[in-house]
C-alpha cells in the first residue's frame, strides 16, 4: 500500500535526524577542500580571504522540523 505524504515526510525526517551527526562531520571535514577549491579560482586575495573567513565561521545545521513542513507542503502541490 502506498505511503501518504505525511508518512513519507515522517520517514525522511527520521532518516535525516539519524544521519545529522554524520552529515555535520562530513561538512566539517570538507571545509579544507572548499578553501582549496575556491583558492584555485581566479579571484583576488581579498575575495579569497573573505571566503576562507566565512568557511571558518560557518556552522553546519539543519532544521529537520522545518524540512518536514516544507517538504510536505511542496509534495502536496
Amino acid at each position: 500500500m502506498p505511503l501518504t505524504i505525511a508518512e513519507m515526510a515522517s520517514k525522511g525526517y527520521t532518516k535525516g535526524t539519524t544521519k545529522a551527526a554524520a552529515m555535520k562531520t562530513s561538512y566539517d571535514a570538507a571545509k579544507s577542500r572548499m578553501k582549496t577549491g575556491y583558492g584555485a579560482q581566479p579571484f583576488g586575495p581579498t575575495r579569497k580571504s573573505n571566503y576562507n573567513s566565512m568557511i571558518d565561521k560557518a556552522v553546519y545545521r539543519t532544521d529537520w522540523d522545518k524540512w518536514k513542513t516544507n517538504w510536505s507542503a511542496k509534495m502536496a502541490e
